[in-house]
This record gives structure tokens, sequence and C-alpha cells, in this order.
């Protein structure tokens, strides 16, 4: 599958705002949007135009597209499905990415960052219920319990993560059994808990069109 490999720090200076792409390296000083916070390019110091409002959607589907990790193909299919349920189309869309397993493995704090979370689910690092899932894009329900595989638990990355894993990041609709190296999913999450400060209905907007 086509992945973007392009450096994840210039997205987060096009966007103007952190994107927490790099993990701890986000909340030192190296990060990138912290020493350059202008967009990037050649010009991007002096860039100064209006926006449209297509260009004001366009930017905010950015911004939750980059911060998930997903190309948009990717993501408009997630969007479709997110339509085609009852409630709020913006909040069932950032319930579905919010359910995804490399974002749990990410919000649990067992990968540094979500590129990391959705490689460590690719090399079969993580069980649910007590199966193994290599797949990033796997859906959990409220109950799921997911697991860092017996063989996996000697793993540098995990275990620097969970190092420096700070508790009150853990989004309050999942649990961790740091011990245990263990989560439980527990709820579908709220609007209001899910960690994300963009505009949902201006991407509804946007593909509405």
């Amino acid at each position: 599958m086509a992945r973007d490999t392009g450096p994840v720090c210039r997205q987060c200076r096009r966007e103007g705002m952190k994107l927490f792409l790099k993990g701890d390296r986000c909340y030192s000083p190296k990060c990138s949007f912290e020493r350059k916070g202008f967009p990037p390019g050649q010009h991007g110091m002096n860039r100064r135009f209006k926006v449209s409002n297509y260009g004001i959607q366009l930017r905010e589907k950015q911004k939750i597209r980059r911060s998930y990790g997903l190309l948009e193909r990717q993501f408009r299919n997630i969007y479709k499905k997110a339509s085609a349920e009852k409630g709020i189309t913006g909040e069932n869309m950032l319930i579905r990415l919010e359910s995804r397993l490399d974002t749990i493995v990410y919000r649990l704090g067992i990968a540094p960052s979500l590129r990391a979370a959705r490689q460590l689910v690719n090399h079969g690092h993580f069980e649910i219920n007590k199966r193994k899932v290599n797949i990033p894009s796997y859906t959990l329900v409220p109950g799921d319990v997911i697991r860092v595989r017996e063989r996996s638990r000697k793993t540098n990355v995990i275990h620097e993560a969970m190092r420096h894993l700070h508790q009150e990041r853990v989004v309050p609709y999942l649990s961790l059994d740091k011990a245990r190296m263990e989560g439980v999913f527990l709820t579908r999450p709220k609007r209001e808990e899910i960690p994300m400060t963009i505009n949902e209905q201006l991407v509804v907007e946007l593909y509405s069109r």
C-alpha cells in the first residue's frame, strides 16, 4: 500500500499547528514547529494571501488526515462510512478514527507516535482479545483488550515509549495496565474527550460540496 514518507515536521508547519507526529520530540525545544513557526518553502516567511472558504475547509481536512497519517482515499472511505451512520457525521468520523487499532496503541502510550504505532502493528506486536492482529485499520469495539504479545515485550521502542509515558495523556475512554502491558477500549469516545482541536464540521461541508 502507498504511504506518505515525506518529512512530517513540514506538515505541522504547513497546517500552522502542532500535529504531534514525532512523539516526545514535539514536546521538546527541538520541535521544528517551535523553531520555525512559518509555512515551509522558500517564501514561507513572506506568504500573505487571503484564504477562501474552500481553502479553510481544505486546510481543516488536511489537519485531520495528516494527524491520523491517512492517505486521501483512506480518509474519504472513513468519511463515507461515517456519513451512512446515524448521528452527527463529523463526530462519527472522529470516533471511527479513534477506534482504529493504530490510534488506540498510540493513545495508550505504547508507541511514541502514530507512525511508530502503525509500524508496530504491521509487524505483529499486538493481540486483541488474545488473537494476533496486524492490521492498523482494525476497528475496536468497547470491551476489547489490547495487549503486547509475549514475544514483543522486550522491544526497545515499546519499552522506551512506556517508560516516558505520562499517565495524564491517556484518554478517558481507555484504561492502561503498564505492568501487564495491556489496555482496554472502555467505550466509544465522546467528542469532548477526543484530543483534537479542529472543526470537523468544515470537513463535512467540504465533502458535501
